[in-house]
């Protein structure tokens, strides 16, 4: 599919998950047709299992484009969390809206329309999760606004970070490829955070704050 899974391992992975309810698949379908970045059915479930482990309350999505995975997440949360939903689009937030009130998570979401790297600095306290899913050239800069964010036994999320395998190829050397690359390295060199990164999909680094 993307040079990170052989093909025949990445339908057999999709092939083993069950059916998404109407709001998730009608929503896969869309942005199948309209080329809109979503993370899909086996990160998505990655998510809200992330948000179980961590019995998360608070989530800081940074870049959220349809809802998609804010939805996952919204359902992860444990009663009375928040998710902040951020994009810079007030379309993509409009139409994020009206999944969220589909899904029946409205209520647990906060929605922010703007850049995500400064709607972070206008929300206080510590978070259990931030996801970082926006411009893949603004990675860098996600950690070091992020970071810090996050409480002791939380998580830092990252999709993308393979980039269909990109990052592992030398010569590719274009602003977004570096760009994650140095977040990868940034991640991992990090004393406080103790991570991985996952093959599914396009990659997922998950970095647990032990410190």
């Amino acid at each position: 599919m993307n040079g990170i899974t052989l093909q025949s391992v990445e339908q057999y992975m999709y092939r083993l998950l069950p059916p998404r309810d109407a709001v998730l698949a009608d929503m896969e379908r869309v942005a199948e047709k309209n080329d809109v970045p979503i993370v899909g059915p086996a990160v998505g479930r990655l998510l809200y299992q992330l948000a179980r482990f961590v019995n998360a309350g608070r989530v800081f999505e940074m870049g959220s484009a349809i809802g998609y995975s804010t939805i996952w997440w919204a359902r992860g949360l444990r009663r009375g969390g928040k998710v902040y939903y951020t994009d810079g689009s007030s379309a993509n937030a409009a139409q994020a809206e009206g999944y969220l009130q589909k899904a029946g998570v409205r209520d647990r979401v906060e929605i922010l329309v703007g850049n995500a790297l400064d709607l972070i600095d206008q929300v206080e306290g510590e978070f259990d999760i931030v996801f970082n899913d926006v411009d893949k050239h603004d990675y860098p800069e996600v950690f070091r606004k992020a970071a810090g964010r996050i409480r002791v036994g939380g998580l830092l999320v990252a999709d993308n970070v393979l980039w269909s395998g990109r990052v592992a190829d030398a010569p590719v050397r274009d602003r977004d490829t570096t760009a994650i690359r140095s977040f990868n390295k940034m991640l991992f060199s990090d004393e406080r955070f103790y991570s991985t990164i996952i093959p599914l999909r396009d990659g997922v680094a998950i970095g647990l704050r032990v410190q």
